[in-house]
């Protein structure tokens, strides 16, 4: 989970929706230099939600692990230096 308390996603794929597996989590937009602040995101009682940034529709699945993503390859990770 990128050394976060809590899942960050992001769409360098341009995907209009992006499966997770939890719904509470932070959305990056796409990765630097192309990212928006990193904000947290709430479903509460629904299964979607539509970052305000990006416009990326998120959908909860709860066959997915808090760090997996479909399609595959939208958990956020941080470079090592």
């Amino acid at each position: 989970m990128a050394g976060h308390g809590i899942p960050h996603f992001q769409n360098d794929g341009g995907h209009a929706v992006i499966e997770v597996g939890v719904k509470e989590f932070m959305c990056t937009g796409a990765s630097v230099p192309y990212d928006h602040p990193h904000i947290y995101l709430d479903m509460g009682d629904d299964n979607e939600k539509v970052c305000s940034y990006c416009s990326t529709l998120f959908r909860f699945n709860g066959a997915l692990k808090m760090d997996e993503t479909r399609p595959t390859g939208c958990l956020f990770q941080t470079k090592a230096a």
